[in-house]
């Protein structure tokens, strides 16, 4: 298995992409609109992408934050508020664990068992919209309490959460998608605000995200996805994850260079998956050429990161359950 994540280009495989993931097996895919018709197609895409390889967990991922980031996204699908709106209500808390559970519910129906959430940047006044009401909100200890609701809802749901974006995007000016933002910050600044809901939550998630943000202070030559110091240091150190550390999306425009080398450098940072999401399947070929092969503990600790099944995991069940929860927090937000 190699040490990335990659999209696939449609809503089935093409021969060129079976065969590719036969030879260069990947750590898992991640999904997209483009891969998304209708729920009886989505649940078939989810499961030729899992027979690929037969007695072997193969994550599927998706970004179902709610809000602005919801590939699954009505009529054909359940839609969910996002976490500035959650973070609003009367009880918010409860609220968010239980919009979770209902989101996961129904990505779970669908095969579909880690989701790209919750953002655990802040929201910073000033800073780049792409974080924006992604963002709980700007106290660090309230975030820290709602993304860990939001994750214990995904994982009652079976679906293992992803905390992003490490060490914290929330500061950031510039949308990451199409530029390399920079983030002037002292380390005393970030240690006592940005990094505070990512330590409150290490040892809770299985899984974590970077982000494509350079920090002067911490190493002003390179990002924190291609940076040893800031992986190292910052977030195995600091922070204390010690979980699977996905790179963010290594298409995006805030990093340069060929895409494999990319990937092969944040690897060598210390990523532990290269996540590579564009769909263009010769670039994904590139991607699993460049990276290495996932070493033995890695491999152990990524299958260990599956998330258990609930004894009451039917499709139909658990698409009731969501659209019976998504009714609920909605007439919470009215």
């Amino acid at each position: 298995m190699r040490a990335a994540v990659v999209g696939v280009a449609g809503e089935r495989l093409d021969p060129f992409e079976r065969d590719l993931f036969r030879r260069l097996p990947p750590a898992g895919f991640i999904l997209f609109r483009r891969n998304l018709a209708d729920p009886a197609q989505l649940a078939a895409l989810v499961a030729e992408l899992k027979a690929l390889f037969p007695g072997r967990w193969v994550p599927v991922l998706v970004d179902q934050e709610g809000g602005r980031v919801q590939r699954l996204r009505p009529p054909a699908w359940t839609g969910w508020p996002s976490a500035a709106a959650l973070a609003r209500t009367a009880d918010p808390e409860a609220l968010t664990l239980r919009a979770a559970f209902g989101l996961g519910s129904d990505l779970a129906a669908h095969g579909i068992d880690v989701d790209c959430a919750p953002v655990l940047d802040l929201a910073v006044p000033g800073a780049t919209p792409a974080i924006g009401d992604r963002a709980f909100a700007a106290d660090p200890a309230r975030v820290a309490r709602l993304g860990g609701a939001f994750a214990r809802g995904l994982a009652l749901a079976g679906v293992a959460p992803v905390m992003k974006h490490l060490p914290g995007h929330g500061r950031a000016s510039a949308d990451s998608h199409l530029e390399l933002p920079v983030v002037d910050a002292s380390i005393a600044d970030l240690r006592a605000t940005d990094w505070l809901p990512f330590r409150a939550l290490a040892n809770a998630v299985p899984f974590a995200m970077t982000a494509h943000v350079l920090y002067e202070a911490l190493d002003p030559r390179r990002p924190a996805t291609l940076s040893p110091t800031v992986i190292g240091d910052i977030v195995r150190g600091e922070i204390g994850f010690a979980g699977i550390l996905l790179s963010d999306d290594l298409d995006m425009h805030a990093l340069q260079g060929p895409v494999p080398e990319r990937a092969a450098a944040a690897i060598d940072a210390g990523c532990d998956l290269a996540l590579q999401c564009g769909g263009d399947a010769a670039v994904a070929a590139a991607v699993l050429a460049a990276v290495p092969p996932l070493p033995a503990a890695r491999l152990d600790r990524l299958q260990a990161a599956r998330p258990a099944i609930p004894p009451t995991a039917q499709p139909g069940l658990l698409l009731a359950r969501a659209r019976e929860i998504a009714a609920e927090v909605g007439a919470h937000l009215a």
